[in-house]
């Protein structure tokens, strides 16, 4: 029974997003190097479609509320149905300079998302800016990595992995509490 709880709390689901292969790849060693799950893409706009927000651009503002208004239980629906594939995702990681869509630009569309603006969002970059980094934590990362990231850097993600769980733990914890007392007796 204890092993499956401690095993519960260390597979964590970490989404990858960075144009550059070598830096993908690193990162995404170095995540499964902590045991880590790890699902790598890379762009923003990749990132967007794999948790099932690619419909929800700035400009799309006005048709997703006609769409809304016409199909409010659908997409409801859909933002639950995405919460609970889940697709699992405890944490994002993203490059700050990706063509097309910025890491900024991944992180403001991921706050404004009712189903997953509780995830946490990290900021990777090679550029040591203050002001970028600066804006990047005001508006919502929980974190800021100079690259190249190290295992270093990536032993500070997991107390934000527990803080985005918590949440997750909140609303099953009865559920999950009761099936482990239940089966423990």
């Amino acid at each position: 029974m204890g092993m499956a709880i401690d095993r519960d709390d260390t597979q964590f689901h970490v989404l990858a997003v960075d144009d550059s292969l070598i830096d993908r790849k690193l990162i995404e060693r170095l995540l499964k190097t902590s045991s880590f799950q790890v699902t790598a893409v890379d762009s923003g706009s990749k990132a967007l479609e794999f948790l099932g927000l690619n419909n929800n651009d700035a400009d799309d503002d006005e048709e997703d509320e006609q769409r809304d208004s016409n199909t409010e239980s659908v997409s409801s629906d859909e933002d639950q149905d995405h919460q609970d594939l889940g697709l699992g995702v405890n944490l994002i990681i993203t490059d700050y300079c990706m063509p097309g869509m910025t890491g900024y630009d991944l992180l403001k569309k991921i706050k404004k998302s009712s189903s997953f603006k509780d995830i946490p969002v990290v900021i990777m970059s090679s550029e040591n800016i203050p002001s970028r980094i600066s804006r990047c934590l005001e508006d919502g990362a929980e974190e800021f990595l100079l690259k190249p990231v190290q295992l270093s850097d990536v032993n500070k993600l997991r107390p934000h992995l527990m803080k985005g769980r918590s949440k997750d733990i909140d609303s099953s914890h009865k559920t999950t509490s009761t099936r482990l007392i239940t089966s423990g007796n």
